[in-house]
């Protein structure tokens, strides 16, 4: 077998033929096209129909005709159900305004800094609070991008329909939840007292103030009001040799810049008042020894620091310090806005833990009393020895913010109450605690004044304390301390409320004399010209230095004042004005022409009142070569130091007279007359030339 195999495979095969080949091809094509027609069809191909294709046929004829309206129809019933739905849950969730959308979304990134107790020293909480600020600044910053773009994409979810129908629906809600929460209180702005926690409030944090443009968008700083005027200026002995002017120991301006320059930015100008930032400091000055004179002054020429053709002459007054022990006994009404304004953790939680470091530090027999205000005014604590702290702290705690702003009636209320509780021989004062938004019933400045001023003849004092930014309204703050016979603070921080009620609760709620007058004459024999450094919004005409009915500042217990002129002496050649040329120039007046007033510069003349006294008193003091120092380091220390914050100031506020002169300069000054600083205010103020510097430098 395997033989054939092999002979097989040694045979060659014939040739193809193609032909041969050719006709196989179609003989076998030929065979399956008949094989196909012959063929039985397979199942589903033959024609006709089959009982299923009738239904199919029906059914797809019937939904091809009828898809676009059941489209329609499922899309009317979903949408409606999906708004319902949405509206629902709306009517259960709080819904911000949309004003604050940007705002609320940024406050939720801020980061919460921990609440330190009432029992911790606020010198030294001051120290992490203001040490954090930068840190805490850059956060809210890196944080700006997505709250911003949070907002919008908030916005752009709504229409203005939208919008409108849910903020009504909100506010419906929110206010049927808090009347289901609460029951009616006694007075605007007050909890329930079943709803306060069993433990003690503790103190508010001093807030990290915010950068300008940063975070805190809802702020808008065109809403802000500053009491403010333009630079005094130069003016000639010869025309014009009186200079005249109250009193004021406010320090609002200060506190005000210093939150500015912490938040990144520099303060606007007319925010900036000399005299109160140089007044913010306590100085060393020397008193009287007894009450029977109120106050001394002392008075110092040196060189002037941005200016060596002109000279300086600081006029320093200290109050008499009343000794705690024989401090008179304390009638307080504390008049607290409770305003929606007030919802801000820098407003009302603030201004309720610096109350209760004030009450903290009352004696036992003085009373205080709580008045509210909102819409409407009300009392939600009378009279009260501070015996009773527990029951003053209770009503402090209750208080929360809502509704309008109607001062006038608050303001009407305090002082019927401070009447009430009159303390004869004692200090009767109303504290008014409020951002300043007035908006409800008499609210401009005259309106108030006028209350004010009528009030004011009960013999009861006016302190104002302002709180919070983005609608501070300063200019009505000082409207109202200057004719309520007061003086205004700004708390930014607890750190500021213990230094202005606790470590200065003498000064600020004791006076020791009231429309306390400056008034300083110029020999116009040694000085050419002088300027006022401060004190725009305190100016008096000359004839009211001797009207006892014209109101003027008050000075309480150990206040420090200080006025500053920048004088030019004769022949100097920083003299901006011509002699007249048919003025009397060269008269000599007839007082200094038989020498009894010869070598004085000037002469400085006081007058007050003493509390609850209608007859004023005069105190004068000549100055003249006695007083002059050769060099500004021959100054005595508090004097250089105050000289470097009217320099601050002036630079702030952009007085010209200081374009030249540096903030570099103005730090060398403050940083060698900086002396003893127990409270650390002097080092806080190096820290805020040195912010002014970088700013001033973007």
């Amino acid at each position: 077998m395997d033989k054939e195999l092999e002979k097989l495979s040694r045979l060659t095969p014939p040739a193809t033929d193609l032909e041969a080949r050719a006709r196989a091809l179609a003989a076998a094509m030929q065979a399956f096209d008949n094989a196909e027609n012959n063929a039985a069809a397979a199942q589903g191909i033959t024609k006709g129909w089959r009982p299923s294709s009738i239904i199919n046929w029906i059914w797809s004829s019937a939904v091809n005709k009828k898809f676009l309206a059941g489209s329609a129809l499922a899309t009317l019933l979903v949408i409606p159900t999906a708004g319902y739905l949405t509206l629902e849950l709306a009517r259960n969730q709080p819904i911000v305004d949309q004003e604050k959308i940007a705002g609320t979304v940024s406050k939720n990134d801020m980061p919460k800094p921990a609440e330190p107790r009432l029992s911790e020293a606020p010198a030294e909480e001051n120290r992490p609070a203001q040490s954090s600020a930068a840190d805490s600044t850059q956060v809210l910053q890196d944080k700006e991008p997505q709250a911003a773009k949070s907002a919008a994409e908030l916005r752009a979810e709504f229409d203005a329909g939208e919008i409108a129908t849910l903020k009504n629906k909100s506010e419906d809600s929110a206010a049927a939840l808090g009347m289901a929460k609460r029951a009616a209180p006694a007075a605007p702005g007050v909890v329930a007292q079943g709803q306060l926690s069993a433990e003690p409030m503790a103190a508010a944090p001093s807030p990290v103030p915010p950068a300008e443009g940063n975070v805190q968008v809802q702020l808008d700083p065109s809403r802000e009001r500053f009491a403010n005027a333009a630079a005094n200026p130069i003016k000639s002995v010869a025309t014009d040799p009186v200079s005249t002017f109250s009193a004021d120991v406010d320090s609002a301006s200060y506190s005000f810049v210093r939150r500015s320059l912490a938040g990144g930015a520099m303060p606007d100008p007319q925010s900036v008042r000399v005299e109160e930032m140089i007044n913010y400091f306590p100085y060393d000055w020397p008193g009287p020894e007894k009450a029977d004179q109120p106050f001394k002054a002392t008075v110092t020429v040196m060189p002037t620091p941005w200016n060596h053709d002109t000279e300086l002459m600081h006029v320093a007054i200290k109050g008499y310090d009343i000794a705690p022990a024989t401090a008179p006994h304390a009638n307080l009404v504390f008049l607290i806005d409770v305003s929606g304004s007030m919802d801000e953790p820098d407003k009302l939680p603030l201004l309720k833990s610096a109350f209760r470091l004030l009450v903290s530090k009352l004696k036992a027999d003085d009373t205080v009393s709580i008045v509210t205000y909102a819409g409407n005014a009300g009392t939600v604590l009378e009279p009260t020895r501070v015996a009773e702290k527990s029951k003053i702290f209770v009503a402090i705690d209750r208080l929360e913010a809502g509704g309008s702003t109607g001062g006038a009636e608050g303001i009407e209320a305090a002082y019927d109450l401070a009447k009430k509780a009159f303390v004869k021989d004692g200090v009767n004062r109303v504290m008014l605690a409020t951002d300043g938004d007035f908006n409800v019933g008499p609210s401009s400045d005259e309106d108030l004044k006028r209350i004010i001023e009528e009030k004011r003849k009960d013999g009861i004092f006016l302190t104002v304390l302002g709180f919070g930014r983005g609608n501070l309204n300063d200019s009505l703050m000082q409207t109202l301390a200057q004719n309520g016979n007061g003086s205004a603070a700004y708390i930014d921080t607890l750190a500021e409320a213990q230094k202005t009620l606790v470590e200065e609760a003498g000064s600020t709620l004791f006076p020791i004399a009231k429309d306390v007058k400056f008034q300083v004459e110029f020999n116009p024999e040694r000085i050419a010209e002088y300027r006022l450094i401060g004190y725009e919004t305190r100016a008096l005409n000359r004839e009211d230095f001797n009207n006892d009915r014209v109101d003027a500042g008050d000075i309480g217990s150990g206040h420090s004042v200080t006025a500053i002129y920048e004088i030019t002496l004769k022949g100097s050649p920083a003299v901006m004005n011509d002699d007249l040329r048919y003025g009397a120039a060269d008269k000599v007046p007839a007082a200094a022409s038989d020498g009894t007033h010869h070598g004085e510069l000037a002469f400085v003349k006081m007058r007050y009142k003493r509390p609850g006294e209608d007859k004023s008193a005069l105190i004068t003091t000549p100055v003249g070569d006695g007083n002059a120092v050769a060099t500004i380091d021959a100054a005595p220390q508090d004097v250089r130091f105050s000289v470097a914050v009217a320099a601050f100031g002036q630079k702030l506020s952009r007085t010209s007279a200081l374009d030249t002169y540096p903030y570099q300069a103005i730090a060398d000054l403050a940083a060698a007359s900086r002396g003893a600083d127990p409270f650390g205010y002097r080092s806080d103020f190096l820290g805020l030339i040195r912010l002014a510097n970088g700013l001033s430098q973007r």
